[in-house]
C-alpha cells in the first residue's frame, strides 16, 4: 500500500499538471479573498474572519479534487496496467487505499499554504481575542473530512472510465450532488417531513464549522468515504 501511495505522489509531481492544479487552487482562492473587489474580499468585509474562505473552498474542491484523481485508475485502464495491479501480490483494498491516501495527501498539501490566511487575519484583527479560533479549527477539520469524501468519489469516477475527461465530469457531477444536491432538495421541500439537508455534505461541513466536532458528523464523512471506496473496489475487481 505504501508503494502505491508513493507512486501516486511521484506520478502527480512528475508532470506540470500536478503543480498546476495546486497553483490554480491557491491562486483562485487568493484572488477572490484578497484581490477581487467583491463580496468575498476579506479586506472589504469590515471584520477579520475566514468565513469567506471556508465558504469558497468546498466549491473549489468540487472541481479540483476530481482533476487530481481522474487519472488514478483511468490511466491504468487505458494503458492496460490495471491487469498487472490486479495480479500483484497485494489485495484490492491495499491498492485502493494506497491511491486514496496518496491523493488525499496531495490535497492536504495544497491546504497547508492557506494557513497563512489565519496569520493575516490575526494581524488585521484589533485584538487576537476577536478571532474565533474554534470556528477556524473546526472548519479546517471539516475541510479535511470533506476532501476525504470527495477523494473517494473521485476514485470511483476514475475507475468507471478509461477517459480522464469523462472521469473528471463524473467526479464533478457526483461531488456536486453529494455536497449541494440534498440541500437543494431540502430547500425545494420535495419530500416534506424528511430532513434531506442532513443527508448531504454541506450541512455536516457547516456543522463542523461552528467549532463543535460532533461524532455524528465524523461518522457521516467516514461512512461516505467507505461507501464510495467500496463501490470503487467492486468496480475495480470487475475490470
Amino acid at each position: 500500500m505504501i508503494a502505491i501511495l508513493k507512486k501516486e505522489i511521484d506520478v502527480f509531481f512528475s508532470t506540470p499538471i500536478g503543480y498546476l492544479v495546486i497553483a490554480v487552487f491557491l491562486l483562485v482562492n487568493g484572488l477572490f479573498l484578497w484581490v477581487f473587489n467583491g463580496d468575498f474580499n476579506i479586506l472589504n468585509a469590515g471584520f477579520a474572519d475566514l468565513n469567506n474562505f471556508f465558504f469558497l473552498a468546498p466549491w473549489f474542491f468540487v472541481f479540483i479534487i476530481p482533476a487530481m484523481t481522474m487519472r488514478s485508475f483511468s490511466d491504468e485502464i487505458r494503458l492496460g496496467t490495471i491487469e498487472i495491479l490486479k495480479t500483484s501480490p497485494i489485495s484490492s483494498w491495499e491498492i485502493i487505499l494506497g491511491k486514496y491516501l496518496g491523493s488525499l495527501l496531495l490535497i492536504l498539501i495544497a491546504l497547508i499554504p492557506t494557513v497563512s490566511y489565519v496569520y493575516t487575519v490575526i494581524q488585521l484583527a484589533a485584538t487576537p481575542s476577536d478571532i474565533d479560533f474554534a470556528s477556524i479549527i473546526g472548519s479546517y477539520i471539516g475541510l479535511m473530512f470533506l476532501a476525504g469524501g470527495f477523494t473517494a468519489i473521485g476514485l470511483l469516477a476514475s475507475v468507471l472510465s478509461s477517459n480522464q475527461i469523462v472521469s473528471f465530469i463524473i467526479g464533478v457531477t457526483l461531488s456536486f450532488a453529494m455536497y449541494y444536491g440534498f440541500q437543494a432538495l431540502g430547500d425545494l421541500d420535495v419530500f416534506p417531513g424528511l430532513s434531506l439537508e442532513n443527508w448531504g455534505m454541506s450541512a455536516r461541513y457547516r456543522s463542523m464549522g461552528r467549532g463543535v466536532i460532533d461524532t455524528r458528523d465524523v461518522l457521516y464523512f467516514l461512512s461516505v468515504a467507505f461507501v464510495f471506496l467500496y463501490l470503487t473496489k467492486l468496480k475495480f475487481e470487475q475490470k
